[in-house]
Formats: C-alpha cells, structure tokens, sequence
C-alpha cells in the first residue's frame, strides 16, 4: 500500500473511539427528544406548563450541544480530519452541531412563552402563546433527532471506513503470499 493511500486511512483504535463516543452522543440527543414533553397524554398543552421544567430542557440542550461542539471541535484538530471519510465526518459533526444549537435555542424560546403564559388574562393571547409554546417545544425536539441522526451518520461513515480497511487487509494479505512454485520438470507427458 502507497504511502500517500496509508495516510487517508484513520487508525481502527481513533476511529473505534471516535464511534463510540459518537454513539454515546447521539444516544443522549435521541432519548432528550423522546423523554421531553409538553404535552399531556391526550395531546393538550398542561393547564399551567412549568417554566422551571420547560427552562430545564432549555439548558439540558445547551449542555448536549456543548457536547456535540466539543467532539466536533476535537475532531477538527485531529489530522483525521483532512482525510476522505474524516471530511463527510466532519460534514456530519457540523450539522450535527448546527441542529443541537438550534434545539437549545427553541427550547428557550418555549421556556419563554410559559413564562408570558402565566401572566396572560386574554383567552386569545393564551391560544396564541399556547400554540407557539408547541410548534417551538415540538421543532426543538425536531432538531434533536435530526442531530441525532447526523451523529449515526457520522459514526456509520467511520463504520464504512473501517470496512475498507478491512478489505484492504485482506487485499494486502493476497498479495503478500509468494507465488506457488511452478511445476517440476519432466512431468508425465502422454
């Protein structure tokens, strides 16, 4: 294998942790987007939405997409980066990170409509605050699974690598065997 071809692969043990961190990663944005709700069973906004419950998701996603920016940001300064899969890996940590600020972002603004909500008299005013604390809460939690997604992305395109490499272990294998000898002279002949 040329030198320049060994120096877009990235080492199996980088790449095992590097997936496993992602997995933990997008794991925790995965269960944050189902676990998070607004909403009662039978889909209606609570009576009185806590703020101090709803501020909560608001700075549990804060904290994960610190997380999310701290991997990809790592992964940044790693020369692992500049290779072909670290480049769609990288493509994926961005998006990953964009979708995590966002989902913090939202789940503010929700955690800021149940504040105006409580001290809202007008029937009109609360539908309107009603409803904007659901599409906000709702897009939020959007945003955390498409985050999610873009972490297995990343960690399936780091899977596909080491598949590479594994087939290229075997390629490099065949090759180096020697040849088979070749026949002795003066075989039978009819």
């Amino acid at each position: 294998m040329n030198a320049d071809f060994q120096r877009d692969l990235i080492p199996r043990a980088d790449a095992l942790d590097l997936i496993g961190e992602l997995n933990s990663l997008k794991d925790r944005l995965h269960d944050a987007a189902h676990q998070w709700t607004l909403l009662d069973e039978s889909g209606h906004v609570l009576a009185a939405p806590s703020f101090t419950e709803l501020f909560q998701h608001a700075t549990d996603a804060q904290a994960l997409s610190h997380d999310v920016l701290r991997l990809t940001a790592d992964f940044a300064r790693s020369p692992h980066h500049t290779t072909r899969a670290g480049h769609t890996v990288l493509k994926h940590l961005t998006t990953a990170v964009t979708m995590s600020l966002h989902a913090a972002s939202q789940f503010s603004e929700t955690a800021e409509s149940a504040l105006s909500l409580s001290r809202t008299t007008g029937p009109t005013n609360r539908h309107y605050l009603e409803n904007s604390m659901v599409l906000n809460h709702a897009t939020a939690r959007a945003y955390l699974r498409r985050g999610s997604k873009s972490l297995r992305d990343a960690a399936k395109e780091l899977d596909d690598h080491l598949g590479f490499q594994r087939f290229l272990g075997t390629l490099t294998l065949q090759g180096d065997r020697p040849a088979p000898p070749p026949p002795a002279p003066g075989g039978r002949h009819r």
